[in-house]
């Protein structure tokens, strides 16, 4: 009796469709990612074991350096711009469109209002060497409550973070909390680093 031959058939995959799917994905999260802006300052925070994530929109964020310099930024351009204005009418210091423009897209500043016009003026890749002196928070010229209140009213849905380096002087966080609970928001998140010990319970 004959035997049946079983047709062979090619086992080679047409890996175009795939090839093509592959690329606009790479496309995508290429144009999709969000870089990580410069910040003027480097800050070593401290460890916790919390893991509440920070939103990535409607946040405003107060750092303080270990010298003890608190610098500001907030996210959202049109919520920067219109902080800005209001900045700008409470200084009665007006602002050029340029002037505002850039503001927006800075991504944090730590200088004193008066400053903050030549700060606008360098170039971004020039800023990272102009000296920032910290916004003042002290009794006598709280910028800072400035800032925070003018964000909110710029941006009523504004949440606060504080992320400050792990040796900064304690004094200026107890300021800056305090300056907080005058302009009566009495929650905010600390950005901390996640702690690499375990918990022994």
């Amino acid at each position: 009796m004959p035997k049946v031959k079983v047709p062979r058939k090619s086992t080679s995959v047409d890996m175009t469709a795939m090839t093509d799917v592959a690329f606009l994905l790479l496309t995508f999260f290429m144009l999709a990612t969000q870089f990580k802006p410069d910040e003027p300052v480097s800050v070593n925070a401290p460890s916790s074991v919390a893991e509440v994530p920070i939103p990535d929109v409607d946040i405003m964020t107060i750092t303080i350096s270990q010298d003890g310099r608190v610098f500001f930024s907030m996210e959202g351009q049109q919520y920067k711009e219109e902080l800005i204005k209001k900045m700008s009418a409470l200084k009665q210091v007006p602002m050029t469109a340029d002037e505002i423009k850039s503001f927006s897209l800075m991504s944090s500043f730590g200088v004193p209002f008066s400053q903050l016009r030549s700060l606008l003026a360098q170039k971004p890749e020039d800023r990272a060497k102009f000296n920032q002196s910290g916004i003042p928070c002290d009794s006598l010229n709280n910028e800072l409550g400035d800032w925070i209140w003018q964000s909110r009213l710029a941006n009523n849905k504004v949440r606060v973070a504080i992320k400050g380096d792990q040796d900064a002087n304690f004094p200026v966080v107890k300021r800056v909390i305090a300056t907080l609970q005058e302009k009566k928001v009495n929650r905010f998140n600390f950005i901390t680093n996640m702690s690499t010990e375990t918990v022994e319970k």
